[in-house]
Protein backbone atom coordinates (compact mmCIF):
# COMPACT_ATOMS: atom_id res chain seq x y z
CA UNK A 1 0.00 0.00 0.00
CA UNK A 2 1.82 3.11 -1.06
CA UNK A 3 2.68 5.76 0.98
CA UNK A 4 0.53 4.30 4.18
CA UNK A 5 1.23 3.30 7.52
CA UNK A 6 3.52 3.59 10.69
CA UNK A 7 6.09 1.59 9.97
CA UNK A 8 8.44 4.05 7.32
CA UNK A 9 11.51 3.90 8.49
CA UNK A 10 13.28 0.96 7.01
CA UNK A 11 12.26 2.82 3.80
CA UNK A 12 14.44 5.86 4.89
CA UNK A 13 17.06 3.86 5.71
CA UNK A 14 16.70 2.04 2.00
CA UNK A 15 16.40 5.22 0.55
CA UNK A 16 20.01 6.58 2.33
CA UNK A 17 22.22 3.51 1.39
CA UNK A 18 20.81 4.29 -2.51
CA UNK A 19 21.08 7.83 -2.40
CA UNK A 20 25.10 7.07 -1.22
CA UNK A 21 25.30 4.80 -4.52
CA UNK A 22 23.21 7.63 -6.61
CA UNK A 23 23.56 10.76 -5.24
CA UNK A 24 22.15 12.61 -8.12
CA UNK A 25 18.66 10.93 -7.20
CA UNK A 26 15.48 13.10 -5.88
CA UNK A 27 14.67 11.34 -2.52
CA UNK A 28 10.52 11.18 -1.75
CA UNK A 29 9.58 11.03 1.99
CA UNK A 30 6.55 11.39 3.90
CA UNK A 31 4.73 11.01 6.49
CA UNK A 32 1.99 8.33 8.39
CA UNK A 33 -1.17 8.95 7.36
CA UNK A 34 -0.68 10.49 3.90
CA UNK A 35 -1.30 8.97 0.59
CA UNK A 36 -0.82 9.40 -3.29
CA UNK A 37 -4.35 8.83 -5.29
CA UNK A 38 -4.85 10.32 -9.21
CA UNK A 39 -5.76 13.95 -8.11
CA UNK A 40 -2.98 14.44 -5.65
CA UNK A 41 -1.45 14.36 -2.20
CA UNK A 42 -3.70 13.46 0.95
CA UNK A 43 -3.50 13.03 5.01
CA UNK A 44 -6.13 11.67 7.32
CA UNK A 45 -5.90 10.52 10.46
CA UNK A 46 -3.71 8.14 12.23
CA UNK A 47 -5.58 6.02 14.83
CA UNK A 48 -2.84 4.55 16.82
CA UNK A 49 -5.50 2.82 19.29
CA UNK A 50 -7.75 1.25 16.28
CA UNK A 51 -4.84 0.65 14.37
CA UNK A 52 -6.54 2.11 10.95
CA UNK A 53 -6.02 4.97 8.95
CA UNK A 54 -9.22 7.11 8.11
CA UNK A 55 -9.43 9.70 5.48
CA UNK A 56 -12.51 11.66 4.96
CA UNK A 57 -14.26 14.24 3.16
CA UNK A 58 -12.55 13.47 -0.19
CA UNK A 59 -13.62 14.67 -3.72
CA UNK A 60 -14.49 12.31 -5.87
CA UNK A 61 -15.59 14.63 -7.93
CA UNK A 62 -16.20 18.38 -9.21
CA UNK A 63 -18.76 20.15 -6.72
CA UNK A 64 -22.07 19.71 -8.54
CA UNK A 65 -22.51 23.62 -8.54
CA UNK A 66 -23.48 26.51 -10.96
CA UNK A 67 -23.67 25.03 -14.47
CA UNK A 68 -23.02 21.77 -13.22
CA UNK A 69 -26.54 21.35 -10.85
CA UNK A 70 -28.13 18.69 -12.89
CA UNK A 71 -25.34 17.35 -14.45
CA UNK A 72 -23.50 13.94 -14.81
CA UNK A 73 -21.10 13.95 -12.51
CA UNK A 74 -17.18 15.31 -13.31
CA UNK A 75 -13.51 14.03 -12.86
CA UNK A 76 -12.14 16.10 -9.60
CA UNK A 77 -9.72 18.71 -10.26
CA UNK A 78 -5.86 18.03 -9.07
CA UNK A 79 -4.19 20.00 -6.34
CA UNK A 80 -0.92 20.72 -5.72
CA UNK A 81 0.29 20.20 -2.05
CA UNK A 82 -1.15 18.47 0.77
CA UNK A 83 -4.94 18.58 1.13
CA UNK A 84 -6.45 17.32 4.54
CA UNK A 85 -8.93 14.96 4.97
CA UNK A 86 -9.69 14.83 8.01
CA UNK A 87 -13.05 16.16 8.26
CA UNK A 88 -16.60 14.75 6.62
CA UNK A 89 -17.37 16.70 3.67
CA UNK A 90 -21.39 18.36 3.47
CA UNK A 91 -24.18 16.13 2.83
CA UNK A 92 -26.48 16.02 0.41
CA UNK A 93 -28.89 18.70 0.53
CA UNK A 94 -32.02 17.85 2.69
CA UNK A 95 -34.04 18.65 5.63
CA UNK A 96 -34.76 16.08 9.19
CA UNK A 97 -36.81 13.55 7.81
CA UNK A 98 -36.16 10.85 10.23
CA UNK A 99 -34.72 10.66 13.46
CA UNK A 100 -32.55 7.60 13.10
CA UNK A 101 -31.01 10.01 10.31
CA UNK A 102 -27.27 11.51 12.71
CA UNK A 103 -25.25 13.05 10.32
CA UNK A 104 -22.04 13.33 11.21
CA UNK A 105 -20.99 16.06 8.35
CA UNK A 106 -20.37 19.77 9.07
CA UNK A 107 -22.93 21.00 6.68
CA UNK A 108 -25.66 20.06 3.91
CA UNK A 109 -24.97 21.64 0.75
CA UNK A 110 -24.73 21.05 -3.08
CA UNK A 111 -21.30 20.90 -2.60
CA UNK A 112 -21.59 16.83 -1.56
CA UNK A 113 -19.69 14.36 -3.64
CA UNK A 114 -17.34 12.89 -1.03
CA UNK A 115 -15.97 9.84 -0.07
CA UNK A 116 -14.89 8.36 3.23
CA UNK A 117 -12.22 5.30 3.34
CA UNK A 118 -11.47 3.49 6.61
CA UNK A 119 -8.00 1.10 5.83
CA UNK A 120 -5.96 -1.07 8.08
CA UNK A 121 -3.12 0.66 8.82
CA UNK A 122 0.49 -1.25 7.74
CA UNK A 123 3.41 -0.11 5.21
CA UNK A 124 2.99 -3.00 2.97
CA UNK A 125 -0.85 -3.49 3.24
CA UNK A 126 -2.23 -4.26 -0.17
CA UNK A 127 -4.82 -6.31 -2.24
CA UNK A 128 -7.33 -6.36 0.64
CA UNK A 129 -10.86 -6.50 -0.34
CA UNK A 130 -13.01 -3.29 0.26
CA UNK A 131 -16.33 -2.67 0.77
CA UNK A 132 -18.43 0.28 -0.66
CA UNK A 133 -21.87 1.43 1.09
CA UNK A 134 -24.50 3.40 0.32
CA UNK A 135 -26.76 5.00 2.19
CA UNK A 136 -30.84 4.68 2.87
CA UNK A 137 -33.65 7.52 3.05
CA UNK A 138 -35.56 7.07 0.41
CA UNK A 139 -33.73 8.98 -1.86
CA UNK A 140 -34.69 12.27 -0.31
CA UNK A 141 -32.32 11.72 3.15
CA UNK A 142 -29.03 10.56 4.72
CA UNK A 143 -25.40 10.68 4.11
CA UNK A 144 -22.25 8.96 4.51
CA UNK A 145 -21.08 10.40 7.51
CA UNK A 146 -23.71 8.20 9.95
CA UNK A 147 -22.39 6.53 12.74
CA UNK A 148 -23.96 3.41 11.80
CA UNK A 149 -22.24 3.08 8.91
CA UNK A 150 -18.75 3.75 10.10
CA UNK A 151 -15.90 1.68 8.10
CA UNK A 152 -13.95 1.21 11.66
CA UNK A 153 -15.36 -2.01 12.40
CA UNK A 154 -15.25 -3.23 8.76
CA UNK A 155 -11.77 -2.01 8.41
CA UNK A 156 -10.94 -4.01 11.85
CA UNK A 157 -11.50 -7.15 9.70
CA UNK A 158 -9.33 -6.55 7.05
CA UNK A 159 -11.53 -4.42 4.47
CA UNK A 160 -11.09 -1.55 3.09
CA UNK A 161 -14.08 0.26 3.87
CA UNK A 162 -15.63 3.06 2.14
CA UNK A 163 -18.62 4.80 2.44
CA UNK A 164 -20.02 7.69 -0.01
CA UNK A 165 -22.17 11.11 -0.10
CA UNK A 166 -24.66 10.87 -3.28
CA UNK A 167 -27.17 13.82 -5.17
CA UNK A 168 -30.80 13.60 -3.63
CA UNK A 169 -34.46 14.64 -3.92
CA UNK A 170 -34.69 17.38 -6.74
CA UNK A 171 -30.81 18.04 -7.52
CA UNK A 172 -30.29 14.10 -8.12
CA UNK A 173 -33.09 12.99 -9.76
CA UNK A 174 -35.04 16.22 -11.92
CA UNK A 175 -35.20 15.34 -15.49
CA UNK A 176 -35.86 18.19 -18.01
CA UNK A 177 -36.11 18.29 -21.42
CA UNK A 178 -33.16 21.02 -21.74
CA UNK A 179 -31.09 18.81 -19.50
CA UNK A 180 -31.72 16.05 -21.83
CA UNK A 181 -30.91 17.95 -25.16
CA UNK A 182 -27.64 19.28 -23.37
CA UNK A 183 -26.28 16.12 -22.23
CA UNK A 184 -24.00 14.03 -24.71
CA UNK A 185 -25.87 10.90 -23.98
CA UNK A 186 -29.39 12.87 -24.62
CA UNK A 187 -31.23 11.88 -21.76
CA UNK A 188 -31.59 13.61 -17.73
CA UNK A 189 -32.22 12.54 -13.95
CA UNK A 190 -30.46 9.53 -12.06
CA UNK A 191 -27.74 12.04 -11.07
CA UNK A 192 -27.46 10.37 -8.07
CA UNK A 193 -27.46 6.91 -9.08
CA UNK A 194 -24.34 8.97 -11.59
CA UNK A 195 -23.13 9.78 -8.61
CA UNK A 196 -22.68 6.35 -7.22
CA UNK A 197 -21.11 5.57 -10.48
CA UNK A 198 -18.50 7.74 -10.39
CA UNK A 199 -17.28 6.63 -7.02
CA UNK A 200 -17.01 3.05 -8.13
CA UNK A 201 -14.78 4.49 -10.97
CA UNK A 202 -13.13 6.49 -8.46
CA UNK A 203 -12.35 2.97 -6.26
CA UNK A 204 -11.31 1.33 -8.99
CA UNK A 205 -8.57 4.02 -9.78
CA UNK A 206 -7.62 4.87 -6.52
CA UNK A 207 -7.92 2.15 -4.02
CA UNK A 208 -5.17 0.42 -3.97
CA UNK A 209 -3.58 3.63 -2.52
CA UNK A 210 -5.25 2.37 0.75
CA UNK A 211 -4.31 -1.56 0.14
CA UNK A 212 -7.19 -2.54 -1.35
CA UNK A 213 -7.49 -4.57 -4.52
CA UNK A 214 -10.10 -3.22 -7.34
CA UNK A 215 -10.87 -6.43 -8.61
CA UNK A 216 -12.31 -7.04 -5.24
CA UNK A 217 -14.95 -4.70 -5.01
CA UNK A 218 -18.08 -5.29 -2.70
CA UNK A 219 -21.25 -3.15 -3.06
CA UNK A 220 -23.80 -2.79 -0.17
CA UNK A 221 -26.33 -0.73 1.40
CA UNK A 222 -29.52 -0.54 2.93
CA UNK A 223 -33.58 0.55 2.02
CA UNK A 224 -33.07 3.11 -1.13
CA UNK A 225 -28.64 2.05 -0.07
CA UNK A 226 -30.07 -1.65 -1.21
CA UNK A 227 -32.16 -0.24 -3.99
CA UNK A 228 -28.61 1.54 -5.25
CA UNK A 229 -27.08 -1.95 -5.11
CA UNK A 230 -29.64 -4.09 -7.02
CA UNK A 231 -29.67 -0.91 -9.69
CA UNK A 232 -25.59 -0.71 -9.90
CA UNK A 233 -25.52 -4.23 -10.71
CA UNK A 234 -28.26 -3.95 -13.49
CA UNK A 235 -26.27 -0.46 -15.24
CA UNK A 236 -23.66 -1.42 -18.24
CA UNK A 237 -21.87 1.50 -16.35
CA UNK A 238 -21.27 -0.53 -13.32
CA UNK A 239 -21.93 -3.99 -13.76
CA UNK A 240 -17.94 -4.63 -14.73
CA UNK A 241 -16.53 -2.70 -11.61
CA UNK A 242 -17.94 -5.04 -8.91
CA UNK A 243 -16.85 -8.38 -7.62
CA UNK A 244 -19.71 -8.93 -5.14
CA UNK A 245 -22.93 -7.00 -3.64
CA UNK A 246 -24.96 -6.82 -0.33
CA UNK A 247 -28.43 -5.90 -0.67
CA UNK A 248 -30.39 -5.17 2.62
CA UNK A 249 -34.26 -4.44 2.19
CA UNK A 250 -34.83 -2.93 -1.10
CA UNK A 251 -34.83 -3.41 -4.52
CA UNK A 252 -35.84 -1.34 -7.66
CA UNK A 253 -38.14 -4.29 -8.83
CA UNK A 254 -41.13 -1.63 -10.42
CA UNK A 255 -40.30 -0.03 -14.22
CA UNK A 256 -38.98 3.19 -14.00
CA UNK A 257 -40.25 6.06 -15.36
CA UNK A 258 -39.99 6.98 -19.25
CA UNK A 259 -37.34 9.97 -19.83
CA UNK A 260 -40.75 11.80 -21.42
CA UNK A 261 -42.59 10.67 -17.99
CA UNK A 262 -39.63 12.01 -15.73
CA UNK A 263 -39.12 14.96 -18.21
CA UNK A 264 -43.01 16.19 -17.83
CA UNK A 265 -42.21 16.04 -13.83
CA UNK A 266 -39.61 18.28 -14.24
CA UNK A 267 -41.76 20.61 -16.78
CA UNK A 268 -44.21 20.50 -13.78
CA UNK A 269 -41.92 21.82 -11.20
CA UNK A 270 -39.85 24.57 -13.01
CA UNK A 271 -43.76 25.56 -14.16
CA UNK A 272 -44.69 25.75 -10.06
CA UNK A 273 -41.41 27.82 -9.82
CA UNK A 274 -43.14 30.06 -12.18
CA UNK A 275 -42.40 28.76 -15.36
CA UNK A 276 -38.79 28.95 -14.93
CA UNK A 277 -36.27 28.03 -17.97
CA UNK A 278 -33.32 25.84 -16.82
CA UNK A 279 -30.84 28.90 -16.68
CA UNK A 280 -33.18 30.36 -14.71
CA UNK A 281 -33.29 27.72 -12.38
CA UNK A 282 -29.74 27.33 -12.37
CA UNK A 283 -29.18 30.59 -11.54
CA UNK A 284 -31.52 29.82 -8.18
CA UNK A 285 -30.30 29.58 -4.82
CA UNK A 286 -29.71 26.10 -3.47
CA UNK A 287 -32.38 27.13 -0.90
CA UNK A 288 -35.00 28.46 -2.65
CA UNK A 289 -34.84 25.03 -5.17
CA UNK A 290 -34.99 22.68 -1.76
CA UNK A 291 -37.62 24.87 -0.04
CA UNK A 292 -40.12 24.54 -3.23
CA UNK A 293 -39.13 21.25 -3.33
CA UNK A 294 -40.73 21.10 0.07
CA UNK A 295 -43.84 23.16 -0.26
CA UNK A 296 -45.03 20.46 -2.75
CA UNK A 297 -45.59 17.99 -0.54
CA UNK A 298 -45.42 14.16 -2.13
CA UNK A 299 -44.06 15.78 -5.05
CA UNK A 300 -41.29 12.82 -5.94
CA UNK A 301 -38.53 12.38 -8.58
CA UNK A 302 -38.20 9.22 -10.01
CA UNK A 303 -35.32 6.71 -11.37
CA UNK A 304 -35.66 6.97 -15.35
CA UNK A 305 -34.85 4.61 -18.09
CA UNK A 306 -32.65 7.14 -19.72
CA UNK A 307 -30.89 4.41 -22.20
CA UNK A 308 -28.03 5.11 -20.81
CA UNK A 309 -27.57 4.42 -16.89
CA UNK A 310 -31.00 2.44 -17.02
CA UNK A 311 -31.34 0.88 -20.70
CA UNK A 312 -34.19 -1.52 -19.50
CA UNK A 313 -35.86 -2.07 -16.11
CA UNK A 314 -34.46 -4.15 -13.57
CA UNK A 315 -36.25 -7.36 -14.05
CA UNK A 316 -35.87 -7.19 -17.94
CA UNK A 317 -31.76 -6.50 -17.49
CA UNK A 318 -31.82 -9.86 -15.18
CA UNK A 319 -33.92 -12.07 -17.11
CA UNK A 320 -31.88 -11.14 -20.23
CA UNK A 321 -28.65 -12.31 -17.78
CA UNK A 322 -27.15 -8.90 -18.34
CA UNK A 323 -26.37 -8.05 -14.99
CA UNK A 324 -23.17 -8.41 -13.06
CA UNK A 325 -22.70 -11.99 -12.48
CA UNK A 326 -21.45 -11.84 -9.14
CA UNK A 327 -22.54 -13.57 -5.69
CA UNK A 328 -25.08 -11.79 -3.81
CA UNK A 329 -26.10 -11.95 0.09
CA UNK A 330 -29.32 -9.82 0.53
CA UNK A 331 -32.54 -10.41 2.63
CA UNK A 332 -34.60 -8.16 4.95
CA UNK A 333 -36.38 -7.90 8.47
CA UNK A 334 -39.08 -9.38 9.87
CA UNK A 335 -41.05 -6.94 10.68
CA UNK A 336 -40.42 -3.80 7.88
CA UNK A 337 -43.80 -2.05 8.17
CA UNK A 338 -46.16 -2.26 10.98
CA UNK A 339 -49.39 -3.69 11.00
CA UNK A 340 -50.86 -0.25 11.67
CA UNK A 341 -49.27 1.58 8.26
CA UNK A 342 -51.40 -1.01 6.13
CA UNK A 343 -54.38 -0.73 8.10
CA UNK A 344 -54.27 3.44 7.25
CA UNK A 345 -54.79 4.20 11.21
CA UNK A 346 -58.22 1.83 11.28
CA UNK A 347 -58.53 -0.51 14.22
CA UNK A 348 -57.57 -4.33 13.69
CA UNK A 349 -61.10 -5.48 12.76
CA UNK A 350 -62.10 -8.16 10.56
CA UNK A 351 -64.05 -5.79 8.62
CA UNK A 352 -61.61 -3.34 8.45
CA UNK A 353 -58.86 -5.50 7.21
CA UNK A 354 -60.83 -7.12 4.67
CA UNK A 355 -61.60 -3.75 3.44
CA UNK A 356 -58.04 -2.67 3.36
CA UNK A 357 -57.37 -6.03 1.47
CA UNK A 358 -60.23 -5.18 -1.25
CA UNK A 359 -58.85 -1.67 -1.48
CA UNK A 360 -55.40 -2.86 -2.37
CA UNK A 361 -56.35 -5.95 -4.33
CA UNK A 362 -60.00 -5.90 -6.02
CA UNK A 363 -59.56 -8.30 -8.30
CA UNK A 364 -57.32 -11.01 -5.93
CA UNK A 365 -58.61 -10.05 -2.40
CA UNK A 366 -59.96 -14.02 -1.78
CA UNK A 367 -56.47 -15.06 -2.78
CA UNK A 368 -54.48 -12.12 -0.67
CA UNK A 369 -56.82 -13.02 2.81
CA UNK A 370 -56.27 -16.54 2.57
CA UNK A 371 -52.42 -16.27 2.43
CA UNK A 372 -52.40 -13.56 5.08
CA UNK A 373 -55.55 -14.79 7.07
CA UNK A 374 -57.98 -12.37 9.01
CA UNK A 375 -59.16 -15.36 12.21
CA UNK A 376 -58.55 -12.80 15.23
CA UNK A 377 -57.21 -9.74 15.87
CA UNK A 378 -54.19 -11.13 16.65
CA UNK A 379 -54.09 -12.47 13.63
CA UNK A 380 -54.94 -10.01 11.93
CA UNK A 381 -52.17 -7.63 13.22
CA UNK A 382 -49.84 -10.40 12.54
CA UNK A 383 -51.25 -10.46 8.84
CA UNK A 384 -51.34 -6.83 8.27
CA UNK A 385 -47.80 -6.39 9.47
CA UNK A 386 -46.46 -9.48 7.33
CA UNK A 387 -49.10 -7.97 4.17
CA UNK A 388 -47.52 -4.13 4.90
CA UNK A 389 -44.07 -5.00 4.93
CA UNK A 390 -44.18 -7.33 1.85
CA UNK A 391 -45.60 -4.85 -0.52
CA UNK A 392 -43.35 -2.03 1.20
CA UNK A 393 -40.15 -3.85 1.00
CA UNK A 394 -40.01 -7.72 1.42
CA UNK A 395 -41.63 -9.19 -2.09
CA UNK A 396 -39.13 -6.45 -3.93
CA UNK A 397 -36.12 -7.98 -2.31
CA UNK A 398 -37.51 -11.35 -2.62
CA UNK A 399 -38.12 -10.82 -6.44
CA UNK A 400 -34.43 -9.31 -7.01
CA UNK A 401 -33.32 -12.78 -4.91
CA UNK A 402 -35.09 -14.93 -7.51
CA UNK A 403 -34.04 -13.84 -10.73
CA UNK A 404 -30.74 -13.17 -9.70
CA UNK A 405 -30.23 -17.52 -8.56
CA UNK A 406 -32.38 -18.54 -11.68
CA UNK A 407 -30.55 -15.81 -14.00
CA UNK A 408 -26.68 -16.81 -12.68
CA UNK A 409 -24.60 -19.39 -11.77
CA UNK A 410 -23.40 -17.45 -8.91
CA UNK A 411 -24.47 -18.17 -5.68
CA UNK A 412 -27.55 -16.48 -4.03
CA UNK A 413 -27.62 -15.97 0.19
CA UNK A 414 -30.74 -14.70 1.63
CA UNK A 415 -31.21 -13.61 5.33
CA UNK A 416 -34.46 -12.80 7.70
CA UNK A 417 -33.20 -10.19 9.74
CA UNK A 418 -35.38 -11.11 13.23
CA UNK A 419 -33.46 -9.91 16.12
CA UNK A 420 -35.74 -7.26 17.86
CA UNK A 421 -34.35 -4.26 18.77
CA UNK A 422 -33.86 -3.02 22.81
CA UNK A 423 -35.65 0.20 24.20
CA UNK A 424 -34.52 3.53 23.16
CA UNK A 425 -31.77 4.77 25.88
CA UNK A 426 -34.02 7.64 26.73
CA UNK A 427 -37.25 5.48 27.15
CA UNK A 428 -34.65 2.52 28.89
CA UNK A 429 -33.58 5.40 31.15
CA UNK A 430 -36.78 6.61 32.31
CA UNK A 431 -39.21 3.09 32.46
CA UNK A 432 -39.90 2.27 36.61
CA UNK A 433 -39.05 -0.78 37.85
CA UNK A 434 -42.41 -1.45 38.62
CA UNK A 435 -43.76 -0.15 35.08
CA UNK A 436 -46.17 -2.21 32.97
CA UNK A 437 -44.49 -3.70 29.98
CA UNK A 438 -44.81 -2.86 26.21
CA UNK A 439 -46.47 -5.78 24.19
CA UNK A 440 -43.96 -6.99 22.19
CA UNK A 441 -42.72 -6.55 18.58
CA UNK A 442 -44.25 -8.89 16.47
CA UNK A 443 -40.66 -8.60 14.38
CA UNK A 444 -37.39 -6.37 13.68
CA UNK A 445 -38.38 -3.13 11.81
CA UNK A 446 -37.05 -1.30 8.84
CA UNK A 447 -33.22 -0.35 9.10
CA UNK A 448 -32.78 -2.08 12.60
CA UNK A 449 -30.17 -4.43 11.48
CA UNK A 450 -27.24 -1.90 10.49
CA UNK A 451 -25.97 -1.04 12.97
CA UNK A 452 -25.78 -4.91 13.76
CA UNK A 453 -24.45 -6.07 10.52
CA UNK A 454 -21.52 -3.21 10.37
CA UNK A 455 -20.68 -3.83 13.86
CA UNK A 456 -21.55 -0.64 15.20
CA UNK A 457 -23.12 -1.03 18.40
CA UNK A 458 -20.69 0.91 20.08
CA UNK A 459 -20.95 4.04 18.08
CA UNK A 460 -25.08 4.06 18.89
CA UNK A 461 -24.82 3.12 22.32
CA UNK A 462 -26.10 6.57 23.38
CA UNK A 463 -29.35 5.92 21.39
CA UNK A 464 -30.11 2.42 22.13
CA UNK A 465 -29.64 -0.16 25.25
CA UNK A 466 -28.07 -2.84 23.71
CA UNK A 467 -28.16 -6.54 25.74
CA UNK A 468 -25.14 -9.19 25.30
CA UNK A 469 -27.55 -10.83 23.22
CA UNK A 470 -27.15 -8.04 20.76
CA UNK A 471 -23.62 -8.05 20.45
CA UNK A 472 -23.97 -11.85 20.19
CA UNK A 473 -26.43 -10.91 16.89
CA UNK A 474 -23.92 -8.47 15.90
CA UNK A 475 -20.98 -11.04 15.92
CA UNK A 476 -22.56 -13.21 13.77
CA UNK A 477 -23.91 -10.81 11.15
CA UNK A 478 -20.80 -8.94 11.13
CA UNK A 479 -19.09 -12.14 10.43
CA UNK A 480 -21.07 -13.38 7.70
CA UNK A 481 -20.84 -10.28 6.03
CA UNK A 482 -17.30 -9.65 6.53
CA UNK A 483 -16.66 -13.59 4.96
CA UNK A 484 -18.78 -12.50 1.86
CA UNK A 485 -17.10 -9.31 0.83
CA UNK A 486 -13.61 -11.32 1.01
CA UNK A 487 -14.81 -14.52 -0.57
CA UNK A 488 -18.02 -14.41 -2.11
CA UNK A 489 -19.47 -16.95 0.73
CA UNK A 490 -20.38 -15.56 4.21
CA UNK A 491 -19.20 -19.36 5.90
CA UNK A 492 -16.27 -19.53 8.17
CA UNK A 493 -15.03 -20.82 11.45
CA UNK A 494 -17.16 -20.17 14.36
CA UNK A 495 -20.79 -19.39 12.31
CA UNK A 496 -23.74 -21.35 11.53
CA UNK A 497 -23.54 -23.13 8.37
CA UNK A 498 -25.62 -20.94 5.42
CA UNK A 499 -26.34 -22.71 2.01
CA UNK A 500 -27.33 -20.53 -0.89
CA UNK A 501 -30.46 -21.13 -3.03
CA UNK A 502 -30.90 -23.19 -5.97
CA UNK A 503 -32.28 -21.98 -8.80
CA UNK A 504 -35.25 -24.40 -8.65
CA UNK A 505 -35.91 -24.80 -4.88
CA UNK A 506 -39.45 -23.68 -3.95
CA UNK A 507 -38.90 -24.07 -0.35
CA UNK A 508 -34.69 -22.24 -0.68
CA UNK A 509 -33.13 -22.10 2.53
CA UNK A 510 -32.10 -18.55 4.61
CA UNK A 511 -30.39 -18.03 7.14
CA UNK A 512 -32.35 -16.48 10.30
CA UNK A 513 -30.59 -13.85 11.91
CA UNK A 514 -31.19 -13.47 16.05
CA UNK A 515 -29.78 -14.12 18.82
CA UNK A 516 -29.39 -18.16 17.92
CA UNK A 517 -28.58 -17.53 14.05
CA UNK A 518 -29.74 -20.85 12.41
CA UNK A 519 -30.30 -22.13 8.78
CA UNK A 520 -34.49 -22.26 8.17
CA UNK A 521 -36.21 -23.20 4.89
CA UNK A 522 -38.94 -20.70 3.39
CA UNK A 523 -42.04 -20.56 4.64
CA UNK A 524 -44.12 -18.10 2.98
CA UNK A 525 -42.34 -18.12 -0.40
CA UNK A 526 -46.06 -18.48 -1.97
CA UNK A 527 -47.43 -14.44 -0.57
CA UNK A 528 -44.62 -13.44 -2.91
CA UNK A 529 -46.01 -15.49 -5.93
CA UNK A 530 -48.67 -13.85 -5.18
CA UNK A 531 -47.53 -10.62 -5.17
CA UNK A 532 -45.38 -11.34 -7.85
CA UNK A 533 -48.52 -12.07 -10.04
CA UNK A 534 -50.54 -9.44 -9.06
CA UNK A 535 -47.74 -6.53 -9.11
CA UNK A 536 -49.17 -5.52 -5.81
CA UNK A 537 -46.22 -3.71 -4.09
CA UNK A 538 -45.49 -0.09 -3.08
CA UNK A 539 -42.89 1.76 -5.14
CA UNK A 540 -40.20 3.47 -3.44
Amino acid sequence: MKKLGFWFFAFVLISACNSAEKPAEKKETWTPGQTKIENGLIEGIVDEQSGLQIFKGIPFAKPPVGELRWKAPQPADNWEGVKMTKEFGNSSTQAKIWDDLIPRAPATGEDCLYLNVWTPATAETKDLPVLVYFFGGGFMAGDGSEARYDGASMAQKGIVSVTINYRLNVFGFMAHPELSAEAPYKASGNYGLLDQNAALQWVQKNIAAFGGDPKKVTIAGESAGSFSVSMQMASPLSKDLIAGAIGESGAAISVPATLEEAEKIGLDFAKEMGDLSLAELRALPTEKIYEAYQAMNGFRFPTVQDGYFYPKSLPEIFEAKQQAQVPLLLGWTSAEMPGAAFMGGMDFSEKKYIQKVKEAYPDNANEVLKLYPHGSEEEIIASSTALGSDRFIGYGTWKWFDLHRKNSTQPVYRYLFSKLRPHLRSVADTLAADAPKTPPALGAPHASDIEYCLGNLDLRKDYWAWTPDDYKTAETFQGFLANFIKTGNPNGTGLPDWPAAKADDPNPPYMNIDTNSKTELAKHDDRYLLLDKVKGFTKL
